[in-house]
């Protein structure tokens, strides 16, 4: 049996994950296109995300958990910017964009209002 960590059983965690899933697809593609730059970029935002959630879980103190979780939220934001930037490239479709825009923002707020049970 394996060890779990709390942060697996957090649904933020999960779609976070899902999202990477979704990212990296992207970045293979930019890769096929010899485009390393942004596919580094866009794999770095999308790591930041479910990265900083599960290292939030690591710590009792609130303030840090939350820090934890700000940096989490700004990656989505950071992985919408590139999205745009994509599109504007014609290297990624704009349903494509939209979509993940609606996962993305979703799970910003979420990230946001986990953030915010804490101080509860």
């Amino acid at each position: 049996m394996s060890a779990k960590f709390r942060f697996q059983d957090l649904e933020i965690w999960q779609e976070a994950i899902l999202m990477v899933t979704e990212l990296f697809k992207i970045a293979r593609e930019l890769e096929e296109v010899k485009l390393f730059r942004f596919a580094d970029q866009l794999r770095g935002s999308g790591m930041g995300i479910p990265n900083n959630i599960a290292e939030s879980t690591g710590t009792n103190m609130v303030k840090e958990q939350q820090q934890l979780l700000r940096y989490a939220k700004r990656e989505c934001f950071e992985a919408a910017n590139m999205l745009v930037i994509l599109v504007n490239e014609s290297l990624v479709g704009n349903d494509v964009k939209e979509i993940l825009f609606d996962r993305l923002d979703i799970l910003s707020r979420r990230i946001q209002a986990y953030s915010n049970s804490l101080n509860k």
